[in-house]
């Protein structure tokens, strides 16, 4: 009698459908405003994403990170920039952190695939979100 009960337990394990988490996120996503390309992709644990490249290009140099409210940080190119950091699975999407160079702020986000193909990128302060929509790059 014993012997049958982890044998059962085993095979009710076995017969449990697999746990799924969100859909993967990774590539390149063109942003709402159509300035530039993010790349989202593996980083430690975690996804992160980067600006990969500026679409349209300023007259006065590369962009610089001059909102952000480190005066250190401020001269850095925003080409390159890590924008989304510590991104993890939370089942329906992803969770993590969004810098919006922008306005020099950094927002509790989440990140959704869409049925047709397009990223949600939800920033969050409290209660209030926004959301965008990016697009696959091509």
């Amino acid at each position: 009698m014993l012997r049958t009960i982890p044998v059962a337990l085993l095979l009710s394990l076995a017969a449990a459908p697999p746990a799924h988490g969100a859909a993967s996120v990774s590539g390149l996503w063109l942003t709402t405003e159509k300035d530039s390309i993010v790349e989202i992709a593996p980083c430690g644990g975690a996804l992160c994403g980067r600006i990969a490249r500026i679409l349209k290009p300023n007259p006065n140099g590369p962009p610089r990170d001059v909102n952000n409210p480190d005066p250190a940080l401020r001269s850095r190119p925003i080409q390159g920039l890590p924008i989304l950091t510590g991104f993890r699975d939370s089942g329906r999407n992803w969770e993590g952190t969004a810098y919006d160079p922008r306005a020099g702020k950094s927002y509790r986000s989440y990140l959704t695939l869409l049925r047709d193909g397009t990223l949600e990128v939800k920033g969050c302060i409290g209660p209030f979100c926004r959301t965008k929509s990016w697009t696959p790059a091509r």
